[in-house]
């Protein structure tokens, strides 16, 4: 399980970090397993597309506690986002879960992402994540160090390349190269810009 002094990074640092890492996830005595394969990074500072952009709120507010809170809000009124909080409390920033690879309880996700084709389908976008590994709104606030959820460290594979691109699905500050991502993994978010991101040294 990761401790509280993984998440105190900076965010797009605390981003790239958290790819390859496993979300485990506890649901009625269902074990369900998750890779990190898409992030984006959201600060308080000079980005208009945070939530935290216009100092914190009641709806925000768990994004300026201490680092490895998860952040989650309704987007649209239909589905869920998780975020990871980073950097120091009282600073408003946190990583944005895009995309996971199930690796276990494939399924539970089944039964739950229904309408999906196929297990890449299962969690390849923040909502369906949300879906498919059972968080909700009642998730918001909690800290990523309970039995029931948490992140575990995992290396990176040999082959697995870090990508890097604007973010998607905002339209302020969309100049900011802030999403990243394993290049040619299969449960990326399907996204045009997948093809045109650059490598991260």
């Amino acid at each position: 399980m990761l401790k509280t002094d993984f998440y105190e990074q900076p965010t797009n640092e605390l981003a790239k970090a958290l790819l390859g890492k496993e979300l485990v996830r506890w649901v009625d005595k269902v074990e369900l397993v998750g890779r990190v394969v898409e992030v984006e990074a959201y600060h308080q500072d000079g980005d208009e597309a945070a939530h935290s952009f216009n100092g914190k709120t009641q709806r925000n507010g768990v994004m300026f506690l201490s680092p490895g809170h998860l952040y989650v809000y309704l987007s649209y009124g239909m589905h869920c986002c998780m975020n990871v909080v980073a950097e120091p409390e009282g600073i408003g920033a946190a990583v944005l879960i895009r995309a996971l690879e199930p690796l276990k309880g494939l399924e539970y996700m089944a039964a739950v992402r229904s309408k999906a084709k196929h297990p890449r389908d299962y969690a390849n976008g923040p909502g369906k994540a949300c879906q498919a590994f059972a968080i909700s709104r009642r998730d918001n606030g909690l800290k990523l160090e309970t039995k029931s959820l948490f992140l575990r460290d995992a290396p990176l594979k040999r082959t697995d390349i870090i990508l890097q691109s604007p973010r998607i699905g905002i339209s302020k500050a969309i100049h900011l190269p802030w999403r990243y991502y394993l290049a040619g993994n299969p449960h990326v978010s399907a996204s045009k810009w997948n093809a045109s991101g650059s490598v991260i040294a």
